[in-house]
């Protein structure tokens, strides 16, 4: 049975909305471990909500860390359609200043290793991932945070690095002449598994530092981050919580169908044991395609 349509991924604070009624615990099990904590669900204007810490309670997982298939999955199998993803982001440019809000539209991936699809063991497939964020999602949060009062940027490309350590200035420098506005550590994987989940995926970025490029400013502390994101929670709340009623009854976007001409094995070549764990994110294509067809 379906639990909530919307997903935020953030910090803890999320989860303490003041208006949030109902509030319940979920730990649903999925073939790639268990998630990042428990999921908060709870109702909020008329909507039930999910939340999950993405680096756990008490921010116990680097972002290297993080088991991205196994929230995203635990999302997917409570019914989510929609995830924001709220993050903590340096910034690569000037008139993108800390305590601003951004709503990228690109990525860049600088991760390594980390699990990054559903698929494999038998079971191969493409998404289309020009577009990395859902179109619809991005232009409610733009309206959304607008009208919350925080000063948002509608665009930019985000790197996503692998940390834990911040850039050297050199890396800082090239994400810069690279054209990138944000430069982050946990949007990826996140981003593609939603894609393979038929998710909706959108990040919320909180800006909170220069990074370490900006010659009249301090390079970027972890103390720094923490302070700057404790003063945007408020906005980013405000932005969650009037998006909310701006998401459609039916999507009418692309990333509900990423899966359509994305599965490429015949699968009555799967292994029955890959059917069945992928069930939640494959259910609704499991009619055999049989082989060569």
């Amino acid at each position: 049975m379906a639990e909530a349509r919307v997903a935020v991924i953030g910090g803890s604070g999320f989860y303490q909305m003041e208006a949030l009624t109902d509030i319940r615990e979920v730990q649903p099990s999925t073939p790639f471990g268990p998630p990042s904590d428990a999921i908060i669900i709870g109702r909020l204007d008329g909507e039930d909500i999910a939340f999950l810490p993405r680096h756990g309670r008490g921010h116990r997982l680097l972002p290297s860390e993080l088991p991205a298939r196994a929230n995203i999955y635990a999302l997917k199998t409570l019914g989510v359609e929609f995830i924001i993803g709220v993050s903590a982001v340096g910034s690569l440019r000037q008139e993108i200043e800390p305590l601003h809000l951004v709503v990228p539209d690109q990525l860049i991936d600088r991760t390594q290793g980390r699990p990054s699809t559903f698929f494999g063991r038998g079971l191969v497939a493409h998404v289309a991932f020009a577009e990395p964020f859902c179109p619809d999602l991005r232009r409610n949060l733009q309206q959304s945070a607008g009208e919350a009062g925080a000063t948002v940027h509608d665009s930019g490309t985000l790197v996503v690095m692998e940390g834990p350590p911040f850039s050297t200035r050199a890396e800082s420098e090239l994400h810069r002449r690279w054209g990138a506005s944000l430069v982050g550590m946990t949007a990826l994987p996140e981003a593609k598994l939603a894609r393979e989940a038929e998710i909706c995926y959108a990040t919320l970025a909180c800006v909170t530092d220069y990074d370490c490029w900006h010659e009249r400013h301090e390079p970027v502390t972890a103390e720094m981050i923490i302070s700057n994101l404790r003063k945007l929670v408020e906005a980013a709340q405000r932005t969650v919580r009037l998006a909310l009623p701006r998401l459609p009854a039916q999507r009418r976007c692309p990333c509900g169908d990423a899966l359509k001409d994305a599965l490429v094995t015949p699968l009555d070549m799967v292994p029955a044991e890959v059917k069945e764990s992928l069930t939640p994110i494959i259910g609704r294509y499991l009619v055999e395609r049989p082989t060569g067809s």
